[in-house]
C-alpha cells in the first residue's frame, strides 16, 4: 500500500475512534464542540503537513531531508503556538476545553506520524536489501 494512503486511512481511523470518544463522553460532561473540534483540526492539519514534508523530503539528500523535516518542525511549531495564543486571547474558544483537546489529539497524532515515518523507512530498508 502507498505510504502515503496508509498515513491517510491511519488519520481516518484515529479520527473515527477519537471522536466516538468525544462524544460519548459528551454525554456525560459538558463539552464545548467547538472547542474540540477547532483542536482537532489543528492537530490534523498539523500531523499532515508534517507526513506531506517528510514525503517531499524523503529522497532528497540529507542536507536538503534534514533542513526541510527539521525546520518543517520547527516553524510548524511556532504556527501552532502562535494559533493557540490568537484563538485563546480572542476568546473563540472554551480554553480548558480547546486546551485538553489539543493537547490529547496532539500527542495521539504525534504517535501516528511518527509511525508512517517509520513504515516509510522501513520499506525503503526492504527495497534496498531485494
Amino acid at each position: 500500500m502507498k505510504p502515503l494512503f496508509d498515513f491517510l486511512i491511519k488519520l481516518f481511523i484515529l479520527s473515527v475512534i477519537l471522536w466516538g470518544v468525544v462524544y460519548w463522553g459528551a454525554a456525560s460532561y459538558p463539552v464545548d464542540m467547538g472547542s474540540v473540534f477547532v483542536a482537532w483540526l489543528m492537530v490534523i492539519l498539523n500531523s499532515l503537513v508534517g507526513y506531506l514534508l517528510f514525503e517531499y523530503a524523503f529522497e532528497k539528500e540529507s542536507k536538503v531531508f534534514t533542513l526541510v523535516v527539521f525546520g518543517g518542525v520547527a516553524l510548524r511549531l511556532l504556527v501552532v503556538m502562535a494559533l493557540v495564543l490568537v484563538i485563546n486571547l480572542l476568546g473563540l474558544v472554551k480554553p480548558i476545553d480547546f486546551v485538553v483537546s489539543f493537547i490529547t489529539f496532539y500527542c495521539m497524532y504525534l504517535v501516528i506520524e511518527v509511525l508512517a515515518y517509520q513504515k516509510k523507512n522501513q520499506q525503503k530498508k526492504n527495497a534496498a536489501r531485494n
